[in-house]
């Protein structure tokens, strides 16, 4: 599975149990190399919704290796890791944290 389908993925790996109706962001992915792309991935209204290219103000921006980004999808590259190395860089890592939390993972999806 390519970079641009884990990210796609998102949109039916959402858990809403847990989201406040209010909550929203808006994320950029900016994946580099070989199956790399931009997408912007909003949360609005309990729903995520993702597009190809790079919409509107972000509240956080996340830069990779569309094969590192693959990887840390996989559980094969350690997340803490490859932000302390600099493999993936993120604007601001509270807002992915949380973020990351309403999503079932990869693993559990396919």
């Amino acid at each position: 599975m390519k970079a641009v389908d884990m990210i796609k993925s998102l949109e039916r790996r959402i858990i809403t149990d847990d989201i406040d109706e209010s909550e929203a962001g808006v994320f950029h992915f900016i994946l580099t190399g070989e199956g790399g792309g931009e997408y912007t991935v909003e949360l609005k209204n309990k729903k995520i919704k993702v597009y190809e290219g790079l919409r509107g103000n972000p509240d956080c921006e996340i830069k990779a290796k569309a094969a590192d980004y693959e990887a840390l999808e996989r559980g094969e590259l350690n997340p803490q890791w490859a932000y302390l190395s600099g493999k993936i860089k993120v604007s601001n890592l509270v807002q992915l944290l949380k973020f990351k939390s309403h999503f079932r993972k990869l693993s559990d999806e396919f």
